[in-house]
């Protein structure tokens, strides 16, 4: 990989890791947590008290590819996936989570699943 590459990757650990000194999960607040790849996008609910994973969804997850359409972008898709995981954890019975950008900015992919996680429900 090219300098320029790693270092673009090396500086959002960095971000990552100045947000989540303040950022924590527990069983009634969860940590929503991002990962954005150039094709793809991941989103996790984590109990951070528990150690443990609650829902994971990505674009990749055969129940979402069911649902996405060929020609859909990636916006529209970040935003799928997000409607998806916001109703499955209402379906749990949690109602407000903690978002974790991942070192990303919040912009583009990042916001349109925040906004699908807002519009089936949950709050943060």
């Amino acid at each position: 990989m090219a300098k320029k590459t790693l270092q673009r990757a090396r500086m959002r650990k960095v971000r990552h890791s100045r947000v989540r000194k303040s950022i924590r999960g527990d069983a009634a607040r969860p940590r929503l947590n991002v990962f954005r790849s150039l094709k793809h996008i991941y989103a996790q609910v984590i109990d951070d008290a528990a150690g443990a994973t609650l829902l994971s969804l990505s674009t990749n997850t055969p129940e979402i590819r069911e649902k996405l359409e060929s020609g859909m972008d990636r916006k529209a898709q970040s935003k799928l996936v997000g409607q998806v995981l916001g109703e499955k954890m209402k379906a749990q019975g949690v109602t407000s989570v903690t978002f974790d950008r991942g070192g990303y900015l919040y912009h583009g992919r990042v916001k349109a699943l925040a906004d699908g996680v807002r519009e089936s429900g949950l709050e943060f």
